[in-house]
Order: C-alpha cells, then structure tokens, then sequence
C-alpha cells in the first residue's frame, strides 16, 4: 500500500489554510525554492479524473488504490492541483505513477508570484470534484487537512512547514518495506544467512 507523499520536493508553504483565499478549506499554497517553477510530483499512483483549464488548470488524480494515510486511515485518496502554465500533456484518464513530474507550479489564474495550490481529499473523486464553500471559493469536496493526508521523506527540504505537523517516512520505515518473512512449516532447525547490518527478529505464533 503505497503511502501518499508531499508533491514537491522544497517545502516552502506561503498560505495556509482556513485563512485568505483559502477560507473555509485545507487547501495550501507551496512555492518550492523560489528559483524557478519547480516540479509537482505525483504522491501516489492515480489516475487523472478531471481538468478544469477555464480558470488556474485545476486537475484532480484520485489514488488507483487505497493508501495509507499518515494518521492511520485506510482509503482512496483524491488530490486537485493548480496554477500550472500548461498542461497541453495532461488528459483525463492519464494513469500517473508515485513520484512522476507531471505537474509545475505556475501563474495561471488569480495568484501572487509562482507557487502550486494543493488540496486533498478523502475517498474517490466525488460529484464534480468541488463545491463553493461558505466563504464563496470553490473547494475540493471532502477535503481533509494536508499534513493527515501527506508524508515528507527525508530528501524533502523544509524551508517553511507553516508550523504543520508533517510526518516523515524515515529511511528505517522504507527499510521494513523489503522485509522477508519465512514462516517454519514444522519444528525444526533452520539456518539462516545475514548480510552485513541485517538483522533477524523470531516471533512466536503460538
């Protein structure tokens, strides 16, 4: 089960949410390193359900599966871009793979400077993907707060977090990932080869 990452490689969060234009929503502004339109990653494998290019080419990829959630939900998840300059490439139905560039941070639509706006969703792409919040912006539908929804790795660099509480997939979680289990099919003695710094842990089923 993949685990949904940060979309860009600098964390530099220039408007939280629930505050501005982002009223009444989780939606995030990230701007990268501030040298250049830097690229938007997919967080996980998807496919592209919607593209809206009448306003900031706002594009939502909802997960192929259910993912894990760094709060310890199980389910699909549902991500919406925007800002990008062009996205002349992208089309409904494109399957985009975990850590793929597909996206750029941009200028189109209403903005100040180059950044990517990112909302994140709960569930399967839903309705037609967004709805006008009390506040009068339109908002992903069933949104839900990044930092539940994204993990960090250590290869991130975090200029600015705005003060959210991310967690990070350390290299000893990746690590388990490739773990091999061998179940004894009888009482026996087995022999087992270890590599330099491997290690070996013996649970008991009974």
């Amino acid at each position: 089960m993949e685990k949904p990452l940060f979309p860009m490689k600098v964390m530099r969060i220039t408007q939280g949410y629930m505050e501005g234009t982002h009223e009444d929503s989780y939606a995030i502004d990230n701007a990268g390193d501030d040298y250049n339109k830097s690229d938007v990653y997919a967080p996980f494998t998807g496919i592209i359900k919607k593209i809206y290019s009448n306003d900031a080419n706002e594009v939502w990829l909802e997960s192929i599966d259910p993912v894990e959630y760094p709060d310890g939900t199980k389910d699909y998840m549902t991500i919406m871009f925007a800002h990008a300059d062009n996205i002349d490439h992208l089309f409904v139905g494109k399957k985009i793979n975990q850590k793929e560039a597909f996206y750029k941070e941009g200028t189109k639509g209403n903005v100040t400077g180059a950044h990517c706006h990112i909302e994140c969703a709960r569930g399967k792409f839903e309705g037609n993907g967004w709805h006008s919040n009390n506040a009068g912006y339109w908002s992903i539908n069933n949104g839900k707060k990044p930092e539940e929804c994204l993990w960090i790795e250590e290869s991130n660099e975090i200029i600015d977090n705005y003060n959210y509480s991310f967690r990070k997939i350390s290299t000893e979680t990746v690590e388990k990932s490739k773990d091999i289990i061998f179940e004894a099919p009888k009482k026996d003695l087995y022999g087992v080869y270890l590599k330099e710094k491997q290690k070996i842990i013996i649970k008991s089923c009974e």
